[in-house]
């Protein structure tokens, strides 16, 4: 038997009615703990290739778990032995032979309230959802944001989502931000989730963005590969650190004008504000964007560009292509949008009124 795939599930996680019962993996503590809430039981054995490895590690490649920030919560639960033992730190290096157990929570119930509202679906059936998200919409409830956002547009439309997420973001597999617009995928179940999950973290997700920024690039493409992390002194903010996660940008010039260029971005890693972080850590700001941007040179330009880039009323960036592999079908699905009105009414403005640079 193949021992890296060997699982072992003892009790089964249904989430028969997405409106009662919904995974919830962050609520619980370690005191909280009794018998009836360990849930799922999965055991595998530690196979040869990962002798030496991080517990933490292995456990993030494990198909059940969406995250290594989930095995590490799960750590610091008490829902994870090695041998028999308990353990809470994912530094343990592992040896091959070893037995590891993981109890996943039971679901918990939702408070959630759906809410009637437009969703522009793209693509549905029995496993997922492709939707293109408007920009101006929350993705699931957050501080500040506790209703009218998509979760639970999707909490109208159906029933079946995956618990995942928790009850603050049922069938999220990834996110957008609020002024971002453009395709997002949604997992109606759990196997469909943890799958959609690995494919994000193996970086296998086809994502493509178009953005405006202010500045012109030298090269017709280039990458930026550097960290990002928690800002050192605003903790609402993202910046490149030293120690932050890795990330990996890939762009390409689309058009360019004296100040301005229209560029698409390939992400390789998917971290929060990534491309908005990246672009600005280069001194090439999103047109509109109110954390990371500035207004750039416009004194050469038309007064109704000037107005229009002003007036902006968000960072100029649009989920344009998503590509994965279907989690249960496994057939390849791509989808692409063009971008809406108000940056499209944008983009002619400038092919329209300004001269194009080569």
């Amino acid at each position: 038997m193949d021992k890296e795939n060997s699982t072992k599930v003892e009790k089964p996680n249904h989430c028969p009615n997405f409106g009662h019962q919904l995974g919830n993996r962050d609520l619980v503590t370690a005191d909280d703990l009794d018998e009836e809430d360990f849930g799922n039981s999965l055991e595998k054995e530690v196979p040869a290739e990962f002798q030496g490895t991080r517990l933490d590690r292995w456990l993030a490649e494990w198909p059940e778990l969406t995250s290594r920030a989930e095995a590490q919560r799960l750590l610091t639960q008490n829902r994870v032995h090695l041998d028999n033992q308990p353990i809470s730190s994912g530094s343990r290096k592992l040896r091959e032979g070893q037995r590891v157990q993981v109890w996943l929570p039971l679901p918990v119930a939702s408070e959630l309230e759906p809410e009637n509202g437009p969703l522009e679906i793209l693509f549905e059936d029995e496993h997922l959802i492709v939707l293109n998200k408007p920009a101006g919409l929350v993705v699931h409830p957050a501080p500040g944001n506790y209703i009218g956002t998509l979760v639970q547009r999707l909490l109208h439309h159906c029933k079946d989502l995956s618990g995942i997420g928790g009850v603050q973001r049922p069938g999220i597999v990834h996110r957008l931000d609020k002024e971002t617009s453009g395709i997002l995928v949604v997992a109606k179940h759990d196997q469909a989730h943890q799958r959609l999950a690995r494919q994000f973290r193996k970086h296998s997700i086809h994502r493509l963005y178009s953005a405006l920024v202010w500045g012109n690039l030298v090269t017709l493409q280039g990458t930026i590969e550097a960290p990002i992390g928690r800002h050192p002194r605003d903790r609402k903010m993202m910046a490149i650190v030293e120690n932050g996660r890795a990330a990996t940008t890939y762009w390409t010039q689309l058009a360019k004008w004296d100040g301005l260029t229209h560029i698409s971005c390939e992400l390789e890693t998917g971290r929060t504000h990534q491309i908005r972080v990246h672009l600005s850590s280069q001194g090439y700001p999103l047109v509109g964007d109110p954390v990371y941007g500035q207004l750039g040179k416009t004194k050469h330009m038309p007064d109704d560009v000037i107005l229009a880039l002003q007036s902006f009323p968000r960072q100029a960036l649009h989920a344009a292509e998503l590509g994965f592999e279907h989690p249960i079908s496994q057939e390849i699905m791509e989808f692409s949008v063009e971008e809406p009105k108000d940056f499209l009414n944008l983009l002619s403005l400038l092919h329209e009124k300004l001269a194009p640079l080569t």
